[in-house]
């Protein structure tokens, strides 16, 4: 018995470590592909042994390119920043609008409420090429074409659904009966929600938060269509690595490393968080 539940252990084990490599081997490789020239890269057969290089973020921030034709001026820091901003705010307000909405969601029961909550979510699901033609001319009537607030406004269409639904299924979990008996004590509605409720939910607006934040940072359509160069995100100007003399594979490497460390971080500070959130609700009792 003990011989078959150790042999049993050792498949587990076998397993997981294949699963692992098979998921991490790629950001594995794209690692050391941002300290290799394309050189290095694109040599047949592939090797992991190689002499590093620094050349690869060195131009990256310094904001220029030595290609075969010349060099090139890139702005990759200056996205860089630019995704931080976009997403960061974008985030904020759709806490700020997101997280009430899906409280009133949660605990008031009105007329069309689940018709209204299903077609904001709609707009997550919908294809972005579907808004986007109107979304350029209106924005151009206004004056938010090419500016912060107009793509922070548009990555609305991703964060906030994401954050309603989510949130609201987490207030839902919730006992109503902790908030009546706060509201016995002769609190208002408002102290209830912040002092009682927003504690309580405190793990999965952490995880919706963090979820958005990652599909507002991915978001590829919408900066490249409402944004110049100036506006836009990694995801956008990434697309300067695509010169005339070739794709600049190890500079992309690079780029890439340097774009998902913020997210990593982030998902690494709010990883309890982040656990809590995703398994709150999963038990019913």
């Amino acid at each position: 018995m003990a011989s078959k539940i150790s042999g049993g252990a050792v498949l587990r084990a076998a397993a997981r470590i294949i699963v692992l490599l098979f998921f991490l081997f790629p950001i594995f490789w794209v690692f050391l592909m941002s300290f290799q020239t394309n050189q290095q890269i694109l040599r047949i057969p592939p090797s992991i042994f190689f002499t590093p290089t620094l050349e690869n973020y060195t131009a990256l921030f310094s904001g220029r390119l030595q290609t075969a034709s010349g060099s090139l001026d890139i702005a990759f820091i200056k996205n860089l920043l630019n995704s931080i901003i976009l997403s960061s705010c974008s985030v904020l307000i759709a806490l700020i609008l997101g997280v009430p909405a899906a409280y009133a969601f949660a605990r008031f029961k009105f007329r069309l409420g689940e018709n209204i909550a299903f077609t904001l979510l709609s707009f997550r699901f919908a294809p972005p090429l579907l808004v986007l033609v109107p979304l350029v001319a209106y924005f151009q009537m206004i004056g938010l074409s090419d500016t912060y607030i107009g793509l922070i406004w548009v990555y609305q269409l991703i964060c906030l659904p994401l954050i309603l639904w989510i949130v609201r299924g987490y207030f839902e979990d919730i006992s109503p009966d902790i908030e009546h008996a706060y509201r016995v004590d002769g609190h208002s509605w408002a102290k209830t929600f912040f002092k009682i409720a927003i504690p309580l939910a405190r793990p999965g607006i952490a995880a919706a938060a963090l979820l958005s934040f990652i599909f507002a940072w991915n978001n590829f359509v919408f900066a490249l269509i409402l944004a110049s160069a100036d506006k836009q995100p990694v995801t956008v100007g990434a697309l300067a690595f695509v010169t005339s003399a070739g794709i600049q594979y190890g500079i992309i490497a690079a780029a890439i490393v340097l774009s998902v460390t913020p997210t990593l971080l982030l998902a690494l500070y709010a990883q309890r968080y982040l656990v809590e959130g995703l398994s709150l609700g999963a038990v019913k009792g």
